[in-house]
């Protein structure tokens, strides 16, 4: 928003006997941004006290010095429903009040100043920014008044510092706290002489010369008990620095570290640096690529402060701390592989973030921001860590995926075994839960020696498959109880409805097979109805057998969605070749029992 200076003359001299000939608002003046510090245009206006509503950024109420009676105005001003009244849309009660310049006109012909008797309004509005005397008459003055006010607008004080209590507004310690954290790479809490130049650097483009980092930390010494440690800034020091900059007029060195940290005026970070645009083509799909990656596991490192491999709840809850709430519950336990202790491992972790870029790509871009990444990675935004794949249909055209990350729905009826399965695929039981039961599980598997990630995704028997997007997946596992006899019609059904005329590989997955095998209903066995449907035969699967969970289903099912172009075929192969073979030994029997009748014949 471009600033708007309203001078409103309501306390000028003569102001009584005037007000029938000036206007209540004369022609807009416009200074050039070419000739400005900030360089953005300033529109000024000229208000009369007759103007009802004052429509403008920034307000320069202007008072005659040597006129105590306009100074008697200004103190006698309902300076609260005044302020109130002011603002700049019709929208009053959704953004803060503009702030205030008090001016003091006609300098040239006062020796004194009126300071003093402004001075208690000043302190008990937070609105008034300052008060500049100068001469319209020989220019005293007048372009630091313009340039305070744009000064007032750009680099507002109000949402910074309470005057009052002479301290930092709590969300400006707060964000100036995220902040600190961010910065702190090595995460000991203080920030070293290349954290602070790694910071100066990033903000203001350019690092500190070495003695000017010593002076910044004497002033800090000299005037906090605990500042510096180590000789390294703690937090702290860096929140009195940055106090220290708004009480000595220069708030626009911590607005530049604000903004370059993504904060508006507000003090919240703003959509443009928390949702960077991001375009997702239909057939699509989001993964983290390298760069997300290697700075991922630099921030696990970063917290890791055991050097175990793992985050404890503590450090898991220190890596959040730059969050405005935790986003991720318990059911990330239940999720993700943890350690023996059950604690997020760096694969867990990785895995976890794995999920949320390809599931939910505007929030993995929300969280990126959070920990910082255009910052520390030196990028532009978030989106230098994500790649977008191919749309699938390329890749079946073309024979070939490049994607390293597939999602499978598990479907099956009640009690089929679908949680269990996705446990196992942990490397646990069902009765290891660990948190919040979870519809999904994620973990690596190697296909032809190379490292996919698969995401299992647990569809309820009572969802309602109404939508392709109910069913829309990389690879379909339907999975069944063979102890009981309704629980292979259920993903029959499913297969016919939604799976048989699709491109999207299926595998039938027998499940309890430790249990003994019930009579299944009227109708194809779960072997038959796969070879009908030319489909590989149904795999057997128990969580229950002794030792760890095998692996070779999900290894089969990262494989039928990694090269589902070839699965459909292959298997319509195979089929056609036992066809081949079926028909020629039917042949040959029929063959053999014609040439035995001949014979007998003769």
């Amino acid at each position: 928003m471009l600033p708007t200076t309203g001078l409103s003359s309501s306390c000028a001299a003569g102001w009584s006997l005037l007000a029938l000939q000036v206007p209540a608002r004369a022609e807009e003046i416009t200074i050039p941004a070419d000739v400005t510090p900030e360089k953005v245009p300033t529109h000024i206006v000229d208000y009369s006290g007759r103007a009802r509503s004052l429509l403008a950024n920034v307000v320069c109420v202007v008072y005659d010095v040597t006129k105590e009676a306009t100074i008697e105005k200004v103190t006698a001003l309902p300076w609260e429903p005044w302020v109130a009244s002011l603002t700049i849309s019709d929208t009053p009660y959704l953004l803060p009040r503009i702030p205030i310049i008090l001016v003091g006109n006609k300098s040239d012909l006062q020796a004194g100043s009126s300071m003093d008797v402004i001075l208690p309004i000043m302190n008990q509005f937070s609105e008034i920014e300052t008060c500049v005397e100068c001469s319209a008459k020989n220019l005293k003055n007048i372009s630091e008044l313009f340039y305070y006010a744009q000064k007032a607008v750009l680099h507002p004080t109000a949402p910074l510092y309470d005057p009052e209590e002479k301290q930092l507004r709590p969300a400006c310690a707060r964000a100036l706290t995220r902040i600190f954290n961010i910065s702190d790479q090595d995460n000991n809490q203080i920030l070293s002489d290349d954290e602070l130049n790694y910071f100066q650097k990033s903000c203001f483009g350019n690092p500190l010369a070495p003695q000017a980092l010593e002076d910044v930390k004497m002033v800090v010494w000299k005037n906090t008990t605990d500042g510096v440690q180590d000789n390294g800034l703690t937090l702290n020091g860096f929140l009195f620095l940055n106090t220290l900059f708004i009480q000595r007029g220069r708030h626009e060195t911590t607005w530049t570290i604000l903004r370059r940290f993504g904060y508006d005026d507000e003090l919240e970070l703003t959509d443009d640096y928390l949702y960077p645009p991001f375009r997702l083509p239909p057939g699509c799909s989001t993964e983290l690529n390298h760069l997300g990656y290697q700075f991922l596991q630099r921030l696990f490192e970063k917290h890791d402060k055991d050097q175990d491999g793992a985050l404890s709840l503590t450090e898991l809850q220190n890596f959040f701390s730059v969050f405005p709430c935790v986003p991720w519950g318990s059911e990330l336990y239940n999720t993700v592989c943890t350690t023996d202790k059950g604690l997020l491992s760096l694969h867990g972790f990785l895995c976890q973030w794995t999920l949320i870029a390809y599931l939910d790509v505007r929030h993995c871009l929300e969280c990126l921001g959070y920990l910082g990444y255009p910052i520390l990675s030196e990028q532009d935004s978030q989106t230098q860590a994500l790649t977008v794949t191919r749309e699938k249909r390329i890749d079946l055209e073309k024979g070939q995926t490049q994607r390293n990350v597939f999602l499978c729905k598990v479907l099956g009826a009640k009690g089929a075994g679908k949680s269990a399965f996705l446990q196992a695929f942990l490397g646990r039981s069902l009765s290891e839960n660990r948190g919040e039961p979870s519809l999904y599980a994620i973990n690596t598997v190697q296909v032809n020696g190379q490292e996919k990630y698969l995401i299992l995704y647990e569809v309820s028997a009572d969802t309602k498959l109404t939508k392709p997007s109910d069913t829309a997946c990389d690879v379909a596992c339907l999975i069944y109880d063979p102890s009981d006899p309704k629980s292979f019609n259920y993903c029959a059904s499913i297969y016919k409805q939604h799976y048989m005329d699709s491109q999207i590989p299926c595998i039938f997955v027998a499940s309890k097979t430790d249990l003994p095998e019930a009579s299944q209903q009227p109708g194809l066995s779960p072997m038959e109805f796969c070879y009908k449907h030319c489909l590989p035969p149904p795999f057997l699967f128990s969580c229950h057998s002794q030792g760890p969970p095998g692996t070779a289903i999900y290894t089969k099912l990262a494989t039928a969605a990694t090269f589902p172009h070839l699965n459909a075929m292959e298997l319509g192969a195979a089929s056609f070749w036992l066809r081949v073979a079926l028909g020629a030994a039917v042949t040959a029997l029929v063959g053999f029992t014609l040439y035995r009748v001949l014979a007998q014949s003769k």
